[in-house]
């Protein structure tokens, strides 16, 4: 029986985060990263979709074209592990656009002490286990990276992937 794809990437994934300390940043880092891309793109000027939309939506934005991609790539993996991904790409969306209404600092500048901090721990972490990331190796790790944390969830609740 050959392994699908998916389960080789979480595996292969895993294999360099079996250290406890560094699987503890990373369900907390890893989540922050993706959000931060995600509302740093959602923070660029989109008239052009909002013209399209008609009206306001938290959707009408460059994150939401770039999840529509990402979620692709996720399918050609797993359509139930996309499904998850799709959900929480939304409620990236939904969490920046509050921020950015709530907050006097721009969602920009917000989402790059984010994004920076979020790796500082990521690094140490890897220093902890003492493996290079794994995106080092092959960039689309990038992405596996909140997939192999979705997968966990998946499995905690009984749910097939």
């Amino acid at each position: 029986m050959t392994m699908r794809k998916i389960d080789i990437l979480l595996s292969e994934y895993g294999a360099s985060h079996q250290n406890s300390t560094n699987k503890s940043i990373h369900w907390i880092c890893v989540p922050l990263i993706f959000f931060s891309i995600v509302s740093l793109i959602a923070s660029i000027p989109a008239a052009p979709l909002k013209v399209i939309i008609g009206t306001y939506s938290p959707f009408a934005n460059w994150a939401t074209v770039v999840l529509v991609f990402i979620t692709l790539y996720y399918v050609t993996l797993s359509r139930t592990l996309a499904m998850g991904m799709l959900l929480f790409g939304l409620l990236c969306l939904l969490v920046a656009d509050l921020i950015a209404g709530l907050a006097t600092t721009p969602l920009w500048l917000i989402s790059i002490i984010i994004f920076v901090l979020a790796w500082v721990g990521q690094f140490y972490g890897h220093k902890v286990e003492g493996k290079k990331p794994s995106f080092l190796k092959d960039i689309q790790f990038l992405l596996i990276g909140p997939a192999w944390l979705m997968h966990f969830i998946y499995k905690h609740f009984g749910i097939p992937y």
